[in-house]
């Protein structure tokens, strides 16, 4: 049979490459292992960064494993596959990339020594399907519920960034990133992570990154004569041409003097000034008897005559702003954005305390600040290099969605390995109830999420096997969740130590590995036909 298999593949593609039942195995197991080893050093608050060059020779420093699998060319197919897997995992919880890949490698190594010993994998998936149900009740009944105050939520993003970024850095990012998102968390509404916008400006030091309480933009005004810095501004959000534009018809005038072409130019230009007048209008309507500032900020642009009357009035403003930030201006400041000067009402006015332009080299910013309750916030980084800012920004992300996550769910579960650790213990009592050699699976299960814990140690510089017994045995005389203490090696309980995991993002790893896993395991031949291998 196997050769009629393999002469039918080859009758229809004589170049056909063909790798067969164990030997089909073997090349999922070398995938998985070869990227289980890449990223298994990445792991935990210890674990150490991989740099990446590119082909022009830009460097990348990271711990995210979802940076460098997004990177990384990785040739393997099987590898590939869990790659996309794992960057599946971040685009729907944010985080838990790496520990997916080191889960599914060990779930197909510990599979490897079963089905080496005769069982076929098939019996091997069973055992795992068993156990990946147990797991799924272990984990609701390990969950906590919370209340989600700032105080756990400072506890959840410290443990999310402190795994991507020093730990010095980490700390001051994280109240920055809770405070961001409980700014724009509305009562019944999602959390819209959009409303936290992500400015970048490279100069000064990593620590010096921090929550600007507004919005901060990347462009200046356009004109020298607009002033540098207002008080106490009203700010009008606008996307409105406020430029000279051809008519979109072809026509032809004739002119018999130089005073009728006046004229007519004087009338082109009257349809723009018309809508500048009218923002000055307003403008002088509020402003009347004060000496409130008026910021203009606009969607589309502003051509220089504008510009000039506009600056005559002691009008600042700023052309072709991003869409994004139409949204994010009302919210913060108050007010509405406004799509025509014909409905211009004091209404639609936000107000801010202080405008203010600062210039970095050749780039301007925009800072929109000292706005009493803003429901839009910036999060400034700043670092002394490109390398360093992209590594901020990966983790500031990581970070809000683990804040966001936790809101949802309103639950957390034990970090550090604990939740592994608990979970293998019901499993090995589990097995007991299983019948026939799919306990073998149900085994197997449990040892691979020891990964985990092994790795988190083996990290820090302690020794796996030893702290993992150390861990069993303590959890087995307490009862309760214990983890690895990275700094000792010793237990440590998780919930005392402020270090929790999000349950969706665990929920999602133990779904996915189990599911890629037995995928790959029941793969019994590997051909490669595609018209790729017909070439020459």
């Amino acid at each position: 049979l196997v050769l009629h298999v393999m002469a039918a593949i080859k009758s229809i593609n004589p170049k056909a490459e063909v790798a067969r039942a164990a030997q089909a195995l073997q090349v999922n197991i070398s995938g998985a292992r070869g990227l289980q080893e890449v990223l298994k050093s990445n792991l935990g608050p210890k674990g150490t960064l991989k740099m990446l060059v590119s082909g022009a020779g830009d460097i990348k420093l990271t711990k995210d494993g979802n940076v460098l699998l997004h990177e990384m060319q990785i040739q393997h197919p099987t590898a590939s596959l869990i790659a996309k897997v794992a960057t599946a995992q971040d685009d729907i919880t944010g985080d838990g990339t790496t520990s997916l890949a080191l889960i599914i490698g060990e779930l197909l190594k510990q599979a490897d020594t079963c089905v080496s010993e005769g069982v076929h994998p098939r019996i091997v998936v069973e055992g795992f399907e068993q156990a990946k149900a147990k797991t799924l009740e272990v984990m609701d009944s390990l969950k906590v519920k919370y209340a989600m105050d700032r105080e756990m939520l400072i506890n959840v993003a410290r443990t999310s960034l402190r795994t991507k970024l020093a730990q010095h850095t980490a700390d001051i990012l994280t109240e920055s990133i809770v405070d961001a998102v409980l700014a724009v968390k509305r009562a019944d509404d999602p959390i819209d992570l959009h409303m936290v916008e992500i400015m970048q400006m490279q100069h000064k030091i990593d620590t010096e990154t921090k929550l600007v309480k507004g919005i901060v933009m990347d462009h200046g005004a356009r004109h020298p004569d607009m002033k540098k810095s207002v008080t106490n501004a009203f700010i009008l959000t606008c996307n409105v041409s406020l430029e000279y534009e051809k008519s979109e018809v072809n026509a032809g005038f004739f002119y018999k003097s130089a005073t009728e072409r006046e004229k007519l130019v004087a009338a082109e230009r009257k349809f723009t000034d018309d809508k500048v007048n009218k923002i000055i209008e307003l403008k002088k309507s509020v402003c009347k008897g004060n000496d409130n500032g008026f910021v203009v900020i606009n969607q589309k642009g502003i051509d220089p005559i504008s510009l000039t009357m506009l600056a005559n009035e002691g009008i600042v403003a700023l052309r072709r702003a991003k869409r994004r930030n139409m949204e994010r201006i009302p919210l913060a400041c108050g007010g509405f954005a406004v799509n025509s000067v014909d409905d211009l009402t004091p209404e639609c006015l936000g107000k801010a305390g202080s405008v203010y332009e600062y210039t970095l080299g050749e780039e301007k910013f925009t800072f929109v600040e000292d706005i009493p309750n803003p429901q839009s916030v910036t999060i400034l980084l700043k670092g002394p290099n490109k390398h360093t800012l992209t590594q901020l920004k990966d983790a500031v992300h990581d970070g809000l969605r683990a804040v966001k996550n936790a809101i949802d769910d309103g639950c957390l579960l034990p970090g550090a390995g604990a939740f592994e650790i608990a979970v293998h213990a019901a499993l090995t009592e589990f097995k007991s109830s299983v019948k026939g050699r799919a306990r073998l699976g149900v085994q197997a299960y449990a040892d691979a999420l020891l990964v985990i814990p092994k790795v988190l140690a083996q990290n820090s510089g302690f020794d796996p096997q030893e702290t993992l017994v150390k861990l069993q045995e303590e959890h087995k005389e307490s009862g309760q969740p214990v983890g690895v203490d990275v700094s000792t090696g010793e237990a440590l309980v998780p919930a005392d130590a402020g270090i929790w995991d999000n349950f969706c993002v665990k929920k999602q790893i133990v779904d996915s590995s189990t599911v890629i896993a037995t995928n790959l395991l029941l793969v019994d031949e590997i051909m490669r036909a595609g018209m790729s291998s017909l070439k020459g």
